[in-house]
């Protein structure tokens, strides 16, 4: 079967998962047959649904049409026979119990179509035993969605003990078209990559306080302002819900041994239905207190060298099973649970060797299996880390990358599409040295700028990252002149600069297009300085260069609103130069890169520098025009220019 075989796709389940995957495919323009066993069930999630499609179109992330279109292709309904007599894709989302699952596909395999392919959305239950139970193992896989699914990224796509190589790559194909990152799993593993990471992660954040050796309080702490992950550990469990955490615990301890045995504190947590924010109180109370309430200034050395020496270990089984890559792995966590870096990254880089050490002593110490080092783990220490030298970026760079696509023009890349491509503090450092670089770099004459992924150019600042600053004025301050700093560098670089403007361009991300010489942005993307809606303004230099582009009364429109902009209506303003087709983006961006590489590069750096001058003193700006203008009279360029416009040729400034 290939893809454009794919018309119908059945879901089985309504729930939360099973109504949201409905809709992601639905949203792609698949027909899909949403079934439940009882008609109240199914008509629930047909309405969540209606709602959330209603939701989307009112914030203009699709058009009512294609809202109603897209509900339109969704078709309730309770018989199974029904459900699946014309279904060529066939995604399971029922409960996460083996035995509902087996029944439901027992009936599944005596009324669907032979040709279809099954799916388990499971997220730690055996794919092979689950595959046992048809007669299509072969065509059957896990496709694992994240919550929300309209939200959520990340799909892994599970491979059982006897899938087909076919029907992995046509899995993955399919989650692309629903607007997906598949991430493969090459081998049928309790937990997959993400559970596999953060369940022992929580587990052992309860076993801490259980062994009063940290509080709640110092282990989020540490998680979440030590280590820079999205949320402490308790905090997670929460959100998740506590049940859901232990039930993949108790199916790892069943599978996988001693290591995986659930902490005390976590049973009790379940045991006392405190499961976090769905009943009100978990590890916090969100009912009669504030929830999560995490101290930034509580870390623990020790907590941190026992949570990143479980990731370690657990990385260490991953990949030493072939279960999957160093790199599967932090793209995965990434997508999935919001790391902002990976954390085979994370332990690599605080060093194998000292977590592998951590281990031993706490095995000595505890003499629990939680802590003995897998074998794997011992040999990449003595290595220096999980991921090969050789195969390491070959740039300083973390969240940017430079790229060199033609003659004469850089390609700097905002690399952090888990993240939405949002300016963290690293990035800024970033981009200042990689325009020092650049500028310092005679083969360099134009810079393009293009943030990764589809999603977005940059949605704005990175507030997880830059929390600390939170609730201190001098700091605040100082985050604000790092940015201002930063972006009048990008500002002033002498050399010309074309923003390639894909998906999201807010706040602190439109900023930084407004500290570039030329705009072009895809039809799909969507700008807007949301700060006011959060109290505080745009701090990088905002209130003062976006007047100068679209004049001061759309400026105060634009800041004042609060509101999203499409690229056209911004084109229109002034702010874009061009609009292209999604598609042609990044190659109409590195076109127009390249066509001003190929001008005059000190009429180019002049010009530039007399615009700027002139901005706060007109004086002062007609002035360097004029001692620029009798400069350039001198220049060799000028020579080769108006040699070429007599000879009716192009001609190759070398700035000289």
């Amino acid at each position: 079967m290939e893809l454009e075989d794919i018309n119908t796709v059945a879901v089985l389940g309504a729930g939360n998962m099973g109504h949201g995957i409905a809709e992601v495919a639905a949203m792609a323009g698949y027909d899909v047959n949403m079934r439940d066993i009882k008609d109240e069930f199914v008509q629930n999630g047909y309405e969540q649904i209606e709602w959330s499609l209603s939701k989307l179109a009112e914030k203009d992330r699709l058009t009512q049409k294609e809202a109603d279109a897209a509900l339109d292709r969704v078709t309730p309904l309770v018989a199974m026979e029904e459900a699946v007599a014309d279904a060529d894709f066939v995604v399971e989302a029922v409960p996460e119990q083996m035995e509902i699952k087996k029944d439901v596909y027992e009936e599944l395999e005596s009324v669907a179509p032979d040709h279809a392919i099954f799916a388990t959305n499971t997220s730690s239950l055996s794919v092979s035993e689950l595959a046992e139970v048809t007669e299509r193992p072969e065509r059957f896989c896990g496709m694992h969605f994240f919550n929300p699914p309209v939200r959520m990224q990340l799909v892994e796509v599970i491979s059982g003990a006897q899938t087909a190589e076919e029907t992995l790559d046509l899995t993955e194909a399919l989650a692309e078209e629903f607007g997906k990152t598949p991430v493969r799993v090459h081998k049928d593993s309790p937990g997959f990559i993400v559970n596999r990471i953060l369940v022992p992660l929580m587990n052992e954040a309860c076993w801490l306080v259980d062994q009063e050796e940290a509080t709640i309080e110092t282990v989020d702490s540490t998680a979440k302002y030590g280590l820079g992950l999205p949320m402490g550990a308790f905090e997670l469990g929460d959100q998740v819900g506590n049940d859901v955490s232990y039930h993949v615990l108790e199916y790892m301890h069943e599978v996988l041994g001693e290591a995986y045995e659930p902490a005390a504190l976590l049973e009790e947590k379940v045991e006392n239905e405190e499961l976090g924010k769905k009943t009100g109180t978990g590890f916090y109370d969100y009912e009669d207190g504030e929830g999560a309430q995490i101290p930034s200034d509580e870390q623990s050395d020790l907590v941190e060298a026992r949570l990143l020496a479980t990731m370690a270990n657990e990385a260490a089984k991953l990949i030493g099973g072939d279960v999957a890559p160093p790199e599967s792995i932090d793209e995965a966590t990434q997508l999935g649970a919001g790391f902002p870096d990976g954390p085979v990254k994370l332990v690599d880089e605080y060093g194998l060797e000292e977590l592998h050490r951590t281990l031993e002593e706490a095995y000595e110490a505890t003499g629990h299996e939680r802590y003995a080092p897998a074998n794997y783990l011992a040999v990449r220490a003595e290595e220096g880390g999980f991921y090969d030298v050789d195969d390491a970026e070959s740039t300083d760079f973390e969240a940017i990358r430079i790229e060199y696509p033609g003659e004469m023009v850089a390609h700097v890349v905002i690399d952090r599409p888990h993240r939405m491509n949002t300016i963290s503090g690293e990035l800024l450092e970033e981009l200042s040295a990689a325009i020092s670089t650049l500028e310092a770099d005679d083969d360099v004459r134009a810079i393009a700028i293009t943030g990764a992924g589809e999603k977005a150019f940059s949605a704005g600042a990175d507030v997880q990252s830059m929390a600390g600053s939170g609730t201190d004025p001098i700091e605040g301050q100082e985050l604000s002149r790092n940015g201002q700093s930063t972006f009048g560098e990008l500002e002033a670089c002498e050399m010309p600069v074309v923003a390639g403007i894909d998906g999201y361009c807010l706040g602190g991300g439109m900023e930084l297009a407004t500290c570039t010489d030329l705009r072009v942005a895809s039809e799909r993307s969507e700008f807007g300085q949301p700060e006011l809606d959060l109290g505080l303004l745009p701090g990088w230099g905002g209130t003062q260069r976006l007047s100068r582009i679209v004049g001061e009364g759309r400026a105060k429109e634009i800041i004042l609103t609060a509101d999203r902009y499409d690229a056209e209506t911004m084109a229109q303003y002034g702010f874009v130069n061009e609009v292209v087709d999604n598609d042609e983006l990044e190659e109409r961006t590195l076109d127009l890169a390249s066509e001003l590489a190929a001008g005059p590069p000190i009429a180019q750096k002049f010009t530039k520098r007399a615009m700027l001058a002139g901005r706060t003193d007109i004086d002062a700006g007609l002035e360097y025009e004029a001692s620029a203008f009798g400069h350039l009279l001198t220049t060799d360029d000028l020579m080769e220019g108006i040699t070429a416009f007599m000879g009716d040729h192009e001609p190759e400034f070398e700035g000289k």
